[in-house]
């Protein structure tokens, strides 16, 4: 289950990093596998609402477009939704790219970092041997002209490794996704924050390297 907020959901005539991790996992992993969700729709910037069914490419089936990620939300909207998400649609692996929403409106990195475990706790109250990648919050465009707010990422991202590094057990292990070392924000994204093309394969890459390398899930990811 991909699990995030705007990065993840995407937006009218977008791919999504989830597009890229569908064609790779149908690439290297034997399977059989299944991508669960409760949802399946993108952001419609024209209605402000997740209506849209526009993928870039219309031939990415309806059952592996199964996500749970909104425009706007943040670990504090998603830790309330977990437990029922896995309990339902029996997620066995979580995908999470979450935290910059939470920082940028909501929550300090503390509180944010508080909301991760929370969720963390909610998703093993469901299934107890859940496993998740966790990717750390990438700086945005913001980040480049407030230096409080780049400060507030790399805190965050300090106080995520360690929740990981807490919470991680042999039964439900957790890994910490690396942020993609060429992520480029004039390249990696179309508006500073969301991810084009380029960031869109960046996206599925740091968690397909990841998952390969931990769990031996599926090969090296090559766009």
């Amino acid at each position: 289950m991909c699990v995030g907020d705007s990065m993840t959901i995407g937006s009218s005539g977008d791919h999504t990093w989830r597009y890229r991790m569908w064609q790779h996992l149908n690439a290297t992993y034997p399977g059989p596998y299944r991508i669960v969700g409760p949802r399946r729709t993108l952001h419609d910037p024209a209605t402000g609402d997740a209506d849209s069914h526009a993928y870039a490419d219309p031939a990415f089936p309806e059952k592996a477009r199964n996500h749970l990620a909104g425009w706007g939300e943040g670990w504090l909207h998603m830790a309330p939704l977990i437990e029922d998400a896995v309990r339902e649609h029996r997620a066995d692996t979580l995908l999470v790219s979450l935290g910059l929403i939470d920082l940028g409106f909501y929550t300090d990195p503390e509180q944010t970092a508080h909301n991760v475990r929370l969720f963390v706790a909610r998703a093993r109250a469901a299934r107890p041997h859940v496993r998740a990648v966790l990717l750390p919050v990438i700086p945005n465009v913001r980040a480049l002209v407030d230096p409080d707010f780049d400060a507030q990422c790399t805190r965050f991202n300090e106080l995520l490794a360690k929740a990981v590094a807490d919470l991680s057990t042999p039964g439900s292990p957790l890994l910490l996704a690396s942020v993609p070392e060429r992520w480029d924000i004039d390249r990696s994204t179309y508006d500073g924050t969301h991810p084009g093309e380029l960031g869109e394969h960046q996206l599925a890459g740091a968690f397909a390297d990841a998952m390969h390398q931990a769990w031996d899930v599926g090969g090296p990811y090559t766009a």
